[in-house]
């Protein structure tokens, strides 16, 4: 089992370009309690979160049974959404392509640590022909919300992978954060939901025809 080397992918922001449902869900959320829809940028910053610390961040003064009125209106949002069979959410470019590379590798193992739900993970799985390609899905449902390591921990316990042997993938200083506390290697990227220059992670991608080198270099072949 040492042998073995772990990739963990974040979703929304990284693999998947799912800002517009992400922000058509929040509409509704926010219009079901006649509220005003914070700017684009605010709803992106909290993309990685989960849920319920997400609406503690855009809406501070609503109280808890507000937010989980709000929780479950963006859950049921996003599910009338997808049920419309609208493409709202693609992969990026190259992601396909270099999970591909990396599943092609006998000593590499993939997984996902998402503030999606199991069902809104299911879903995104599903549409893209994705089911069965990560050894590992931990999903919000099952974790303290990120930047709490409980996701990559418990990846790592269901791999045999050690963790030097793994690194995160993702687009926001909550995966970074993450990352940094279950004691992995980082790769951020530019194209996602957080600011580049605020990740600090351990290597930086613009391309993920990038990545399976970028991989080699910060945890080895």
């Amino acid at each position: 089992m040492s042998d073995l080397r772990l990739v963990i992918f974040d979703v929304d922001g990284t693999l998947v370009d799912s800002q517009a449902e992400i922000l058509a869900a929040m509409a509704l959320a926010f219009q079901a309690e006649g509220m005003a829809l914070p700017e684009r940028e605010t709803v992106l910053s909290i993309v990685g979160l989960s849920l319920a610390e997400a609406f503690q961040v855009l809406c501070p003064d609503s109280d808890e049974t507000r937010r989980a009125r709000m929780v479950a209106a963006y859950k049921d949002g996003f599910m009338t959404l997808r049920s419309q069979d609208k493409e709202m959410g693609p992969l990026f470019d190259g992601a396909r392509e270099a999970l591909d590379e990396l599943r092609a590798q006998d000593h590499t193992l993939l997984a996902v640590a998402t503030g999606k739900s199991r069902r809104g993970l299911d879903k995104v799985l599903e549409r893209h022909g994705l089911t069965g390609v990560f050894h590992s899905e931990q999903v919000a449902d099952h974790h303290p919300s990120k930047p709490n390591p409980s996701m990559i921990l418990t990846a790592l316990n269901e791999t045999g992978v050690m963790p030097h042997k793994a690194v995160m993938l993702g687009d926001t200083t909550f995966d970074m954060d993450m990352a940094r506390a279950a004691g992995i290697k980082k790769i951020g990227v530019t194209w996602g939901y957080h600011p580049a220059e605020t990740l600090q992670p351990d290597a930086m991608i613009d391309d993920f025809a990038a990545l399976s080198g970028v991989v080699d270099q910060l945890i080895g072949y």
